[in-house]
């Protein structure tokens, strides 16, 4: 019984091991392919309009209504200590620091991500990335390294409007709503919210997560069994890890950049 246990979580990490230097090899294969795309931008461009535009809805809809549980929240929470006035400052570091960097990554990664795998997955079923390969197009510059740099692009522009829209749910909610004094809503968050330690953190967190979410995605569907149960599994996996990944991110960066 107990040989056979740690039989199992031998394979279990060996297994682990190969799948991380794998993708740690597809990783830099991805970024030394991409050297070529500045002579077709249209490639990166046309991949922005599929990841981020499709996207653009539901992250605005996810991020007016976590403005609008914010400002409910934070209020019932700030009035019991007489600083219902600080309710914009709240809104506006929640959203910048946390919240709109992480939701927007877990919901990039629910929509774009198993979308990109599922696409990968296919064509690999379907056998067009061998057809490439015969053509002599390698398929690491012409369909991955496109969609890798369009996530990373479109990754901090869907964060920064879903918190531009947050902070205008928490207003419509605080000020508008319950009767918040609008002055103290925007002076407050104005003199509280630094450009360096909170707007521009949440940007590099969003960068992140964009390179995180995007390369998970396209690996899963670059090694998927070229089956439709194994591009399933893969779409699932996307999500799974890409999800976790995302959190333990947040955790790193966060204690890196706020301790």
């Amino acid at each position: 019984m107990i040989v056979s246990f740690l039989t199992t979580i031998g394979r279990v990490v060996r297994e682990f091991i190969i799948d991380l230097g794998l993708a740690t090899r597809t990783f830099f294969a991805v970024i030394s392919a991409s050297g070529g795309l500045w002579r077709r931008p249209r490639l990166v461009s046309s991949q922005i309009h599929f990841i981020g535009n499709y996207s653009l809805v539901l992250l605005s809809v996810s991020g007016l209504f976590v403005g609008f549980v914010l400002g409910l929240q934070g209020y019932y929470t700030l009035n019991k200590y007489g600083s219902e006035q600080a309710l914009g400052l709240l809104v506006a570091l929640s959203l910048t620091r946390e919240l709109g960097p992480v939701v927007t990554a877990l919901l990039f990664a629910g929509r774009a991500g198993t979308s990109l795998t599922a696409e990968i997955g296919l064509m690999k079923a379907g056998e067009q990335l061998s057809a490439m390969e015969m053509m002599g197009v390698n398929p690491l510059q012409r369909v991955l390294a496109p969609r890798f740099w369009a996530g990373v692009v479109a990754m901090p522009v869907l964060a920064a409007i879903f918190s531009a829209l947050g902070i205008f749910g928490g207003y419509v909610v605080g000020v508008k709503l319950i009767g918040v004094d609008e002055g103290a809503f925007w002076s407050q968050m104005q003199d509280g919210v630094d450009v360096w330690n909170d707007i521009a953190n949440g940007v590099i967190k969003s960068i992140v997560f964009g390179i995180a979410v995007t390369f998970v995605a396209l690996y899963q569907g670059y090694q998927a069994q070229p089956t439709p149960e194994g591009v399933a599994r893969a779409t699932t996996r996307t999500v799974v890890i890409a999800s976790l990944l995302v959190l333990w991110l947040d955790f790193l960066l966060t204690a890196l950049m706020f301790s």
